[in-house]
């Protein structure tokens, strides 16, 4: 069985990424949460594709990143530095947008990108999916579980669920 090469990339590095990225973006959104009508179709409020990622690639606290598969998009995420609260325990980072295209998924390459994720941005962590789409929730317990070998807090509150731990140099 030959190991697939994944990677993980800024997609500020090549205009084309953000193109790639978002050409997938209603893909990504309909698979949010399936059914549940929680996510309005673009332009029912007001926000257009280009306008959602153009504000990803301007926020400095934002880091929007394409996950390829020998070298061609097959996915993204965009992961942000928390901002300090005093209501809130400290975290450093939460993935905000995850997404691996349809015909890539269940190849581990998913599994893999958020391990070479973590692994760059060391620190705490917060991933947040909702209780309501079974397929996300599955998949983050899985990988987070194995990222950290058990050590997680997970909780479960108006909807959504929560994996907190922390990440660090590659296991």
């Amino acid at each position: 069985m030959t190991a697939i090469a994944v990677s993980v990339r800024d997609a500020r590095g090549a205009p084309a990424d953000r193109l790639w990225i978002q050409s997938v973006y209603r893909h990504y959104l309909d698979d949010l949460n399936p059914g549940t009508g929680l996510f309005p179709r673009l332009g029912e409020v007001g926000h257009r594709e280009p306008d959602q990622i153009a504000h990803w690639f301007a926020d400095p606290n934002t880091y929007p990143l394409v996950i390829a598969r020998d070298a061609e998009p097959v996915g993204f995420a965009r992961v942000l530095r928390a901002v300090a609260s005093k209501t809130q325990p400290r975290i450093d980072y939460q993935m905000a947008e995850f997404f691996i295209a349809r015909a890539r998924r269940r190849l581990g390459i998913g599994q893999t990108a958020v391990q070479l994720i973590l692994s760059r941005f060391a620190g705490r962590w917060e991933i947040t999916e909702y209780l309501r789409n079974a397929a996300a929730v599955n998949f983050w317990r899985r990988v987070v579980s194995g990222y950290t070998h058990g050590s997680y807090q997970e909780r479960i509150s108006n909807g959504e669920v929560r994996q907190v731990f922390v990440s660090g140099k590659p296991r």
